[in-house]
């Protein structure tokens, strides 16, 4: 038990603390165990990935490849930006996103194969009908060994904002593991809307008559602890379980840690009055989600990267299936809601990871499950197409600055050799692991080091 005087510890109470059992071994063995897995040539490289699902099917043209040459019902109906990259234009909605081309890679011959809401790049026979991060989990381990993050995360709406919806699922699962077992599934904060409590210590009720009150007493403890400084001395696996028990873990959950000004510049929820998003379509609600979100989901998966994250999904809901029908707004109107506040998070980030020189150790993946049909609809929308899809790409190490590929003069299909899936998922999965030592790895799932090994990444990326 804890022993506490006037709301003070002694060092023999914090000591008990740190020897708290978890199935009958110690934490600080466990994470010393952990320490000495990683070090015994794990194939993990310092990177993490940021991988941003524009859930619904992004439309290739709007975004990234205007075609403004082409006849009235296919070039962009935003028009077009010139960008930082000469000869390189984007959608006119992209605006900043265009200012800091130079940072970018655009892939315009990215062709997803098929027309389905089935979370293609992310869960597919590519990534054996796993989370793309379970794979990397799998390899690298389900937690960080020093600060005992989740190595796979899946962000929502309601990881930064209890007024949005956690998620839609209709679509795929973003948690799936396929065979590689639960304990490689992302963990999804803020369920209810606030992450820290998915981080909290949990001891069974019939263990503790008030944990709120023993919540109360750690959190003075951790007080006690940083002022005292205690910790000095103590040797670093200790130091860690103390950290994880006290809610170190939590902390890179939690945004206001950051600087209310980074904040703010991260924010898109003021980007629009959320009363102006029209009624009349049955996603209003995802694409309210996604204005008052995506910043914030962004800045937490930057948290995250920097805490040991090794990759990170962020998605807000089903909001870039542009049919123009009773449930999807026009193109035109459907990126006032969705691609404006997708430019300004995504430029808040790039500012952001290269002021704090996060730029090569962070890829950020950007992309949908397809494309759209390169011919407007009668209603102002575009249509499910999977024989091109826009494709994003920035940080990480990766080459900058230019474009790969080219589409047909209607948008409709690459005019150079396709980009397929597997070349995305070994992009990636080459980013974050070291292939050669992948295979040379005991205890890997044969299908998974196929995975990793066998597919070519994007080449001029590289």
């Amino acid at each position: 038990m804890l022993s506490f005087t006037d709301g003070s510890s002694s060092r023999r109470d914090f000591l008990r603390v740190g020897a708290l059992s978890l199935g009958g071994l110690r934490l600080p063995h466990l994470l010393a165990a952990r320490a000495a897995a990683a070090q015994e040539g794990r194939p993990v490289r310092n990177k993490s990935a940021i991988f941003l699902f524009m859930h619904g099917g992004p439309t290739q043209i709007e975004t990234f490849d205007p075609k403004m040459g082409a006849p009235s019902e296919i070039r962009s109906v935003s028009g077009e930006v010139r960008t930082t990259v000469p000869g390189l234009t984007f959608g006119g909605t992209f605006e900043k996103l265009a200012r800091r081309a130079h940072r970018l890679a655009v892939v315009r011959s990215f062709m997803t194969g098929n027309g389905d809401h089935d979370l293609k790049p992310l869960m597919c026979a590519e990534t054996l009908k796993a989370n793309l991060g379970s794979l990397y989990a799998r390899v690298a381990g389900a937690n960080h060994p020093s600060t005992g993050i989740p190595r796979n995360v899946a962000l929502y709406p309601s990881s930064v904002d209890a007024s949005t919806r956690t998620t839609t699922q209709n679509f795929g699962k973003f948690e799936a593991t396929g065979l590689l077992g639960a304990a490689y599934a992302p963990f999804v904060p803020g369920s209810g809307g606030d992450a820290q409590k998915d981080m909290t210590l949990a001891i069974p009720k019939d263990r503790l008559d008030d944990r709120r009150e023993l919540l109360r007493r750690l959190d003075g403890l951790r007080r006690w602890a940083d002022e005292s400084g205690v910790l000095e001395g103590v040797d670093r696996f200790r130091e860690q379980a103390y950290n994880v028990l006290l809610g170190r873990v939590a902390e890179a959950f939690d945004l206001s840690k950051e600087d209310p000004k980074l904040v703010e510049r991260y924010d898109t929820s003021g980007l629009m009055r959320h009363d102006s998003i029209s009624t009349k379509w049955k996603n209003h609600k995802n694409y309210l989600d996604h204005v008052k979100s995506l910043g914030k989901l962004l800045l937490l998966a930057r948290r995250l990267c920097e805490a040991g994250a090794g990759f990170v999904t962020v998605t807000t809901n089903f909001v870039w299936d542009f049919h123009a029908d009773q449930n999807n707004a026009t193109v035109d109107e459907g990126l006032r809601y969705v691609g404006a506040p997708f430019d300004h998070a995504v430029s808040a980030f790039l500012d952001d990871v290269a002021e704090r020189g996060l730029s090569d150790r962070i890829l950020l993946v950007a992309c949908g499950e397809m494309g759209r049909t390169p011919r407007i609809n009668a209603k102002g929308g575009r249509d499910h197409w999977g024989k091109l899809a826009p494709l994003l790409l920035a940080g990480g190490g990766l080459k900058t600055g230019l474009v790969v590929g080219e589409s047909s003069p209607d948008g409709s299909e690459p005019a150079t050799e396709p980009v397929t899936i597997g070349n995305l998922v070994a992009t990636v999965l080459h980013t974050l692991l070291d292939a050669g030592q992948v295979r040379l790895t005991a205890g890997l799932p044969d299908d998974l080091v196929r995975v990793v090994t066998q597919t070519d990444p994007i080449r001029e990326l590289v």
